[in-house]
């Protein structure tokens, strides 16, 4: 497999469908309401809520695990898709419908603003798209539908996390500094603290957060899309601009205030680089993954046990298991 080939941003062919499409958002009425339905064990529902983003209401699907019961507290994950995905792709390619089912916490998959449920995306600050340049309050959302879920579920206020991958790992950035109080750990793949659109426009990075949080960071080396070195996108002047890996990194270990610098050590037979800061304040922590021979691409199944050739370091490497034992060892 090419693990630079498959990315979550729309190929060059692709660009006369998006700039139709944003005609056809600016006249856009409003959204038809779908059927809620029930939520049950073992189930996975979409919902819509009040909310709008370009003449659209805004959804979310959430999976309730299979021994879910209201009489005790289960942990949540939010769950954010990339540029151009949606709710329902993250939660097929990540499998974390799956491990909710295993481990037992309930799985929330926001939908970024979009039309007609493609194309959808995140305003990350920095990046991207239409949904950056309308300053849409993605932020608010994710929160206002963990709050719904939170009316509907017994969720447990000390054990809520948020996982993304590339423009969803940006605003899960986001998130964990301006909504630091709401998460117990989370976990940017794929993602940036800070860039530009171009060198004629300000380097924009999250804010300072008010309390430490525990972050899991995880980049492949190859990517073209958001290098894991930082800087423009494939070195070219003029494109986007991006804070390096290492630099998102360091960033949470200082705010963190983590003792410097980190173990190293290496892992998958040599193909993964681990960075680990210890010692930070209220107990958190800061990791770094480094992928090697990794490219734009989801770290997990199906990319990697259905795809790779026999031998690979990474044909049991799953991106959501390691984030969720993580998890598991942080609550607020």
């Amino acid at each position: 497999m090419d693990r630079t080939a498959l990315s979550c941003f729309p190929r060059p062919r692709c660009a006369w469908i998006a700039v139709l499409v944003l005609l056809v958002m600016d006249l856009a009425g409003c959204a038809t309401t779908s059927k809620k339905g029930n939520l049950h064990p073992g189930a996975t529902l979409d919902r819509k809520m009040d909310i709008r983003a370009g003449g659209f209401r805004r959804s979310y699907r959430v999976h309730v695990p299979q021994a879910y019961t209201p009489d005790r507290h289960w942990p949540l994950v939010v769950i954010l898709h990339g540029a151009f995905s949606t709710a329902r792709e993250m939660e097929k390619h990540s499998r974390f419908s799956e491990l909710a089912d295993r481990e037992g916490f309930i799985a929330l998959y926001p939908n970024g603003m979009g039309i007609f449920g493609i194309l959808q995306h995140w305003n990350a600050g920095h990046c991207c798209g239409k949904a950056a340049r309308d300053q849409v309050d993605d932020v608010g959302f994710v929160i206002a539908a963990l709050d719904e879920v939170r009316k509907l579920l017994n969720v447990d206020p000390r054990r809520i996390y948020a996982v993304g991958f590339s423009n969803g790992g940006m605003l899960v950035h986001r998130l964990a500094a301006e909504k630091p109080e709401v998460w117990a750990a989370v976990a940017p793949l794929a993602g940036s603290v800070g860039g530009r659109k171009d060198a004629k426009h300000p380097l924009w990075r999250i804010p300072d957060p008010a309390v430490p949080v525990s972050v899991l960071l995880m980049h492949g080396m190859l990517d073209e899309q958001i290098p894991y070195m930082g800087g423009s996108v494939g070195g070219k002047p003029g494109t986007r601009e991006y804070l390096s890996a290492e630099e998102s990194a360091r960033f949470w270990a200082r705010s963190d205030g983590c003792e410097a610098p980190p173990e190293t050590r290496e892992i998958m037979k040599g193909a993964v680089t681990l960075r680990t800061w210890k010692n930070c304040c209220n107990n958190t922590e800061v990791v770094l993954y480094t992928l090697k021979e990794w490219g734009h691409v989801w770290p997990g199944r199906p990319f990697t046990t259905e795809a790779l050739e026999p031998g690979d370091p990474f044909l049991e490497f799953d991106a959501a298991e390691i984030t969720w034992q993580f998890f598991k060892k942080h609550a607020r």
